[in-house]
């Protein structure tokens, strides 16, 4: 669960050489070793609005700020290494982007509906600086969401609690979408296509509020709802399970019609069912969204409804209740084709009552075990300031290992499996202290996908040729530029240069030739 979950609880009850235009030269390509760092691997974090936790760290900031607190943020998570970034957009049925039919969010100046001054749309901001550090941007939604706290009063005239007040029940003293109206499905989708239709996102993301978290005491009031929808069901958690099924069915058939190269992905719970509540459940005793937040997360995997599935695995490994070992097996044989991320505590390094977290080798630990695992293509820490803030040398450790190579995102061959066309005329020319490389767009791919980036590759003289090791890779680009300029290089060395060109899914082409380059 994400640390929003104890915050709620709390507040209630990733060859020729030449000096100057330089020739084709061909080495032998021999396979690759047995083993080094991932080229795939998905290197995400979220970065948390909602209460301000990680950005921004304050409603008092003047826009300028706020951009530089986000551009901050995004340089620091570059130099570790991350390749993802999960942010926080509508919080609490509210907004931090301009094209919403929701008000402007609190946590982003203060006053619900009251936009930034000057005006700029941090969304479209995030997207931009994200793509230049060669990073995704995924969008996360809230879904069921619509207020984080019971002060009612402050909301916005605006806010469809005020609109639509038979759209919601009161729950743990917050206001919360009622999953059972067919209306509220159908809003809720729209305001998740406001954002595909107007924003160059890389995905969209949704994290573990479903239905609210069990509190003693409290009862959701749906009853109502269940006569009039309910046909069919005679028990109401198989009916609220039912609810959450067709919004999400909904949302990934929206998302991939109105644009296929949109990613949808889920965090749900760290355990879906326990072995006692189900015989293909998991080796564990704690909650479970399928019966706690009526999510059946393991059928939107398995039918193919959602592109990949981050499970919040946020123990220790041993945990007697949920042990990350055997939580990482059980959904690593859950996957059904589909990716899976797995989503880490970053949050919990250095927590007082666990001497397991007090550890620093406790999430390198855990990373060793995702890589040994063929079904897992990465992981999304919790949250931004945690990795920020280098909790007991983790980010060094990151930065330094794990991730001291550039990775690409793994492709999703169910939604493009047609990778672009060669790189053109790549040339190379030693200038002073740098290298200038110019190449020309390929020919259209089958699928006419346009390119959306390219891969450089730098070996130095004698290197074998091997573009499945990352650690050739000189810089991954997400934009269309045709000449890069490599200052890296040492006087009197020999370098050979490799393109390749990217689509917007990450399908890699396949290689231009080599060309070598001596700097004078």
């Amino acid at each position: 669960m994400h640390i929003l979950r104890h915050f709620i609880l709390l507040i209630i009850p990733l060859l020729t050489i030449v000096t100057a235009n330089a020739q084709p030269a061909e080495p032998v390509t021999e396979p690759a070793p047995l083993k080094f760092e991932p080229k795939r691997d998905f290197r995400g974090v979220w970065i948390a609005t909602v209460v301000n936790i990680d950005w921004p760290t304050s409603t008092k900031l003047t826009t300028d700020r706020q951009k530089q607190e986000l551009l901050d943020i995004l340089n620091s998570h570059q130099e570790t290494g991350i390749n993802a970034v999960m942010l926080q957009v509508r919080p609490a049925a509210d907004a931090f982007y301009a094209k919403s039919r929701e008000p402007w969010s609190k946590y982003l100046t203060g006053k619900q509906g009251q936009a930034p001054s000057p005006a700029y749309d941090p969304l479209e901001f995030a997207i931009t600086e994200a793509h230049k550090r060669g990073m995704e941007l995924h969008a996360w939604f809230n879904p069921y969401r619509a207020t984080f706290d019971g002060n009612f009063g402050s909301l916005s005239p605006q806010h469809i609690t005020k609109i639509k007040p038979e759209w919601f029940f009161t729950y743990g003293g917050i206001k919360t979408f009622n999953p059972g109206l067919p209306e509220v499905r159908d809003y809720i989708v729209q305001v998740i296509l406001d954002v595909v239709d107007n924003y160059d996102i890389d995905g969209v993301h949704m994290d573990d509020y479903f239905y609210p978290y069990p509190i003693a005491g409290q009862k959701i009031n749906d009853e109502e709802t269940f006569k009039k929808y309910g046909e069919g069901y005679d028990d109401i958690k198989d009916w609220r399970r039912h609810n959450v099924d067709v919004l999400i069915k909904m949302i990934g058939d929206s998302v991939h019609a109105h644009n296929p190269d949109i990613k949808f992905g889920v965090s749900p719970f760290g355990i879906w069912a326990n072995k006692y509540q189900n015989d293909e459940g998991s080796e564990t005793s704690g909650g479970s969204s399928y019966y706690e937040n009526y999510a059946d997360t393991r059928k939107w995997i398995k039918e193919g409804w959602i592109d990949y599935i981050n499970p919040q695995l946020y123990w220790q490994i041993g945990n007697r209740s949920a042990d990350f070992e055997k939580l990482l097996s059980w959904w690593s044989d859950n996957t059904y084709g589909r990716h899976l991320y797995i989503g880490q505590a970053a949050y919990r390094i250095n927590e007082r009552k666990i001497p397991a977290f007090k550890n620093p080798a406790q999430l390198p630990d855990q990373i060793k075990l995702m890589r040994d695992n063929p079904r897992v293509q990465g992981s999304v820490y919790f949250s931004s300031n945690s990795l920020t803030n280098n909790l007991l040398g983790f980010t060094d450790s990151l930065r330094e290992n794990y991730y001291r190579y550039p990775a690409l995102p793994p492709p999703m061959l169910w939604l493009d499996s047609i990778a672009p066309n060669v790189p053109r005329d790549l040339t190379a020319k030693a200038v002073l202290n740098h290298v200038q490389l110019k190449w020309t767009v390929p020919t259209l791919a089958k699928d006419e996908q346009p390119v959306y980036g390219y891969v450089i590759y730098r070996f130095d003289d004698g290197d074998k040729i091997n573009i499945d090791n990352p650690k050739n890779i000189l810089r991954i680009q997400y934009n269309t530029n045709l000449a890069y300029e490599d200052s890296t290089v040492q006087r009197g060395k020999t370098y050979l240069y490799i393109i390749t060109a990217i689509d917007r899914l990450k399908n890699e082409s396949d290689r231009s030739p080599a060309i070598a380059v001596k700097v004078p």
